[in-house]
C-alpha cells in the first residue's frame, strides 16, 4: 500500500502538510492532503468527508497521518466505518484524551468562538483504538505552542498537548520526540519516524 492521506490540524490549511508529504513522496509514497473547514463543522462531518475523500483518491486503501485535531478526524473516520480500508496510522501531537489547554481556551469568549464545533473534543475522554491496523503515536516534549500563552501546562508537553493526552489504548507504539506542537509537520526527525512506521509498522531505532 503506497497511498497516504495526510490530515492537518485545526485553524491551518492542508498546505501545512506539504513538508511531510515531500519526505514521504521521496520514499515512494503517493500523498493526498485532505482539507476540512476547521471550527465550522462537527467532528463526525469531517470524518464522513475524509472517508469519502479516501475512497475517491485511494480506493484500494491508504495509510493515514493526522496532526493534532486532524488525528481525531482520522480516528473518527476509521472507527466509525470499519469497511474503510486502511494500512498503518500515525498520530502527531493528537489530543486523543482531550486537551487541558483547549479546555482553558474554551473558558474565554474568543476561545469558544475559535474552537467552534470542535469544542467538545477538548474535554477529557477515553481513547481506544479498536481496529487491527497498527497505530503509532508521536508526542512532542518541547513546550512551544499556543497553549503556553494560556498559562502553565502540567507535565511534559509540546506547548499545546500534554504527552499523557496523546496516549491511546490499543496503540502499537508511542514515541516522544523533542519538538514543539506546530513544528511536528516540518521536523525532519518526525518525518523519518513517520516514514519508518508507515514502512515497517514500528518506529525506527534511529528516530528514538
Amino acid at each position: 500500500m503506497k497511498d497516504v492521506v495526510l490530515v492537518h490540524g485545526l485553524w491551518v490549511p492542508a498546505l501545512v502538510m506539504s513538508p511531510l508529504a515531500l519526505v514521504l513522496v521521496r520514499a515512494g509514497f503517493r500523498c493526498h492532503r485532505f482539507g476540512y473547514p476547521g471550527r465550522t463543522q462537527p467532528l463526525a462531518k469531517h470524518a464522513e468527508r475524509l472517508a469519502a475523500f479516501a475512497r475517491r483518491h485511494a480506493p484500494r486503501g491508504a495509510h493515514y497521518v493526522g496532526h493534532s485535531f486532524g488525528g481525531l478526524v482520522v480516528m473518527e473516520a476509521l472507527l466509525r466505518d470499519p469497511t474503510l480500508a486502511a494500512g498503518r496510522v500515525v498520530l502527531l501531537g493528537t489530543p486523543a484524551r482531550g486537551c487541558a489547554a483547549g479546555r482553558q481556551f474554551a473558558r474565554t469568549g474568543p476561545g469558544r468562538w475559535l474552537l467552534g464545533a470542535s469544542v467538545a473534543m477538548w474535554r477529557e475522554h477515553a481513547a481506544i483504538w479498536a481496529r487491527p491496523e497498527p497505530l503509532g503515536v508521536i508526542a512532542g516534549t518541547v513546550p512551544l505552542g499556543l497553549g503556553r500563552a494560556l498559562g502553565r501546562l502540567s507535565g511534559v508537553n509540546d506547548g499545546v498537548v500534554r504527552v499523557e493526552e496523546t496516549r491511546v489504548d490499543g496503540m502499537t507504539a508511542h514515541l516522544s520526540l523533542p519538538v514543539g506542537h506546530s513544528a511536528m509537520v516540518v521536523s525532519p526527525r518526525v518525518g523519518r519516524a513517520v516514514r519508518g512506521f508507515l514502512e515497517m509498522g514500528r518506529f525506527p531505532r534511529e528516530a528514538r
